[in-house]
């Protein structure tokens, strides 16, 4: 059964506790052998070997992701300008000396697979390298003032002296990265490279919260935590605090305290306009970003008609919906009902933590009918900190470690349940748990012999999708039974479909966020508090919402296309299998391996 972290405060205990208590082997899912891939050339499994172990050297924080422990446990990612000009150096001469060395055509199947994927992942980076200065590297969604506690807290684990040891030594090393991050984000506002001025106060109530706490900050808690459960004498223990809270207050501290200084004086001089559009490259480098997201030539204005259309289907299937539970008005007066009345609303936390849990319990013991490959890893559920759950989204997940150390979790934001309405639990917990992200990812990660790259690498519209299209696919394994349920699925579509309409709207036609927001309100359910903060994000991370319903679009037309051409051969755990054991690709190479698997089985 799934470890749910219940209580948010600070709770560092808690949190340690849901991390460490879920192990593989646990009461999680059917779990099916590891995924071998076919064999492939030695020389070019090589090739990928060495470029992964260099992209590794060169990231400390890359490493531990992985659950590596070693001699770079103690430090922090250099986040300077010319450490990502050494990291696009080194995937570009590989690229290059993959294809002077190998000949694609000669390659077995598999291998061309990773050629070719290799190939495509090496020129979306640098076409995107080129635009790197024009991201805001201070925002709501992420940046070093909540990533560093989060990555501390949540993925530096302390099972030895040496572990906490370097857990100190890191709190030292991120003054250097904080310095070096708050500099280039002085540079790039000199060039006109600045998040719009209502995003400062979520980071400076970020930077604040730690600042504030004093001694108790996050940080410091959770080290405390750790530290706690090590086997070693009191007076190490003792030791290790005072080493910490020194490090946190010679060098961490005044670090964020200069980051703070820094944003407030941005704050006064940002600029009003949401979009990128306002910058001088800003039309090439959202058609760059909107490329690399859906990994499609879609333009902007073929993205926000394909928006319009879906939201048009969506809203007649929600008017469906309406008749079947009785309500009289129009679909705008039934938005307003689900998103105010009160019996579609949580009083605790808890209730909420509790349902998502029965809903992933009742849908894993189904996925043996759809799915032939099953995650190997255990789910945890846990509310997001409360360090940066002012700022953070609603949910996201994490994947696991591929050695088993950490599952996969599946992070909610419950700082206010009004925005967290019952009628989405479901599909949420399906979007972001199974068959979704983490039925993707623990396949992914598990995939045997696949190079590397493939195995820790990702595409959006392909992962996104994968996940937009487990909402729906919930619907036809029978689930969503109270249809407020079903309309709240809806509504997520909807939401996804939105998305394509507001991203393209602020950043190619120059919307304002009022005008985004106006949008959402008239044609979605969603409360007021949810609608402003998704626009807040589409606004800071360019064309990346436009992903999932284009890569769900895509995964139904190719499901719907084998369905037609199998007729009663059509195996629908064929077809997931298909998807999943690729790892994540672009949609055309998507196309190509179901076109493949509907000639193999025809």
């Amino acid at each position: 059964m799934r470890i749910a972290a219940r209580s948010i405060g600070l709770a560092v205990s808690v949190l340690a506790l849901a991390a460490c208590s879920a192990t593989p082997g646990g009461e999680e899912v059917a779990i099916a052998p590891a995924v071998e891939a076919p064999s492939q050339s030695a020389e070019l499994a090589a090739l990928f070997a060495d470029y992964d172990a260099q992209s590794l050297a060169l990231s400390p924080m890359g490493k531990s992701y992985r659950g590596i422990r070693d001699e770079d446990y103690s430090k922090i990612d250099d986040m300077s300008d010319a450490a990502a000009i050494e990291a696009e150096q080194l995937l570009q001469s590989t690229a290059a000396r993959m294809r002077s060395e190998f000949d694609l055509a000669t390659l077995s199947p598999e291998d061309a697979l990773s050629y070719r994927l290799f190939d495509a992942m090496a020129k979306r980076s640098a076409r995107g390298h080129a635009f790197r200065h024009n991201g805001f590297i201070f925002n709501q969604m992420f940046g070093a003032q909540s990533q560093f506690p989060a990555f501390m807290i949540n993925i530096h684990r302390v099972g030895s002296l040496s572990d906490a040891e370097a857990y100190v030594s890191r709190i030292g090393a991120a003054a250097e990265a904080l310095d070096t991050l708050t500099e280039e984000a002085r540079r790039r506002a000199g060039n006109g490279v600045m998040p719009p001025d209502w995003v400062y106060p979520y980071v400076i109530d970020d930077i604040e919260n730690l600042l504030n706490a004093g001694d108790d900050n996050a940080v410091l808690e959770d080290f405390a935590g750790k530290v706690a459960a090590l086997d070693i004498a009191d007076a190490e223990k003792a030791r290790l605090k005072a080493e910490a809270l020194a490090a946190w207050t010679v060098s961490a501290r005044p670090a964020y305290e200069r980051l703070l200084s820094e944003m407030k004086r941005q704050q006064a001089i940002a600029p009003t306009d949401d979009g990128i559009w306002r910058f001088e490259n800003g039309a090439e480098y959202y058609q760059a970003l909107l490329a690399n997201y859906t990994t499609t030539d879609l333009t902007a204005d073929e993205i926000h008609a394909i928006g319009l259309r879906e939201v048009e289907r969506i809203h007649g299937e929600m008017r469906a919906i309406m008749d079947q539970v009785g309500f009289e008005g129009s679909l705008q007066d039934f938005f307003e009902y689900t998103r105010t009345d009160d019996r579609f609303f949580y009083d605790n936390r808890e209730d909420y933590l509790a349902d998502a849990e029965s809903y992933l319990d009742a849908m894993e013991a189904k996925l043996p009918e759809y799915f032939g490959v099953l995650p190997t890893d255990p789910l945890v559920i846990k509310p997001v900190e409360a360090f940066r759950e002012k700022s953070a989204g609603k949910a996201f997940y994490q994947r696991p470690a591929p050695d088993g150390s950490r599952p996969g979790t599946y992070y909610v934001n419950l700082y206010n349940l009004r925005d967290m309405s019952k009628n989405e639990v479901e599909a949420l917990a399906y979007h972001e748990g199974v068959p979704g992200h983490h039925l993707q990812l623990s396949i992914q990660t598990q995939l045997g012999d696949v190079p590397p790259f493939r195995r820790f690498g990702g595409v959006t519209a392909y992962s996104e999708g994968w996940g937009l299209y487990s909402e729906e696919l919930g619907k036809e394994m029978g689930f969503y039974t109270d249809p407020y349920s079903d309309f709240g699925r809806l509504g997520m579509e909807l939401w996804r479909a939105c998305r394509l309409v507001v991203d393209t709207g602020i950043h190619h036609k120059r919307w304002s966020r009022e005008e985004a927001i106006q949008y959402l309100t008239e044609n979605t359910p969603n409360p007021d508090g949810d609608i402003r903060k998704a626009i807040e994000r589409y606004a800071v991370m360019p064309g990346q919402a436009t992903a999932y319903m284009i890569g769900k679009l895509k995964i139904m037309e190719l499901r719907e296309k084998a369905r037609s051409e199998l007729g009663e051969d059509f195996d629908i755990r064929g077809f997931h299998d298909t998807i999943l054991t690729s790892g994540p690709v672009p949609l055309s190479i998507m196309e190509e391996n179901v076109d493949a698997w509907i000639a193999a089985n025809r």
